[in-house]
């Protein structure tokens, strides 16, 4: 599958099926989100591949009860490590890390398609909730939960902006 096509196929999926995801396609994931872009390439990320029940169904109580988490069969939590970005200051951890986070992400979530696998951006919980269930060090911040797993559900497409109508060339 070419990149276009993983892009133009991937969808948020909430409803997995009941069957395991070998880890040799997670790693596959992981190597995926390693490749994305960082500031000064400080590579900032840290992921935390979760498979254990009590564990997912406290992720998915702390995404403000999104229990779909739960139920996906592995559950990544992508994190900065705050002091890798310590060279560029406040900017760096205010937003050069989270950029540099939402390319891995989106780098997983392509990966995901070419595998034929399901997964949802989860960006909504409480964050000092999964630093407590994960044990994260005070320079470990969570910031987005990707549930994975095989798709138990086929959403329709959501409606997309067009192009044109939030596009400005200047010239």
């Amino acid at each position: 599958m070419d990149v276009n096509e993983a892009i133009r196929q991937r969808k948020s999926i909430r409803a997995f099926q009941d069957r395991d995801v070998p880890s040799h396609l997670i790693d596959e994931m992981l190597k995926a989100a390693v490749c994305a872009p960082s500031e000064g390439n400080l590579q900032p990320w840290r992921f935390f591949v979760v498979r254990d029940v009590r564990t997912k169904k406290k992720l998915g109580g702390a995404a403000f009860n999104q229990m779909f988490v739960a139920e996906a069969p592995v559950v990544i939590v992508v994190c900065i490590n705050v002091r890798a970005t310590e060279p560029y200051g406040r900017r760096g951890k205010e937003l050069y890390s989270i950029q540099s986070t939402a390319a891995a992400v989106e780098n997983m979530l392509l990966t995901a398609v070419s595998l034929d696998l399901g997964t949802c951006w989860v960006g909504a919980f409480r964050e000092d909730d999964v630093t407590t269930v994960l044990d994260l060090d005070p320079e470990v911040r969570p910031v987005a939960l990707i549930p994975v797993g095989y798709c138990a559900e086929n959403p329709p497409h959501r409606r997309r902006i067009p192009v044109e109508d939030v596009t400005v060339y200047v010239e």
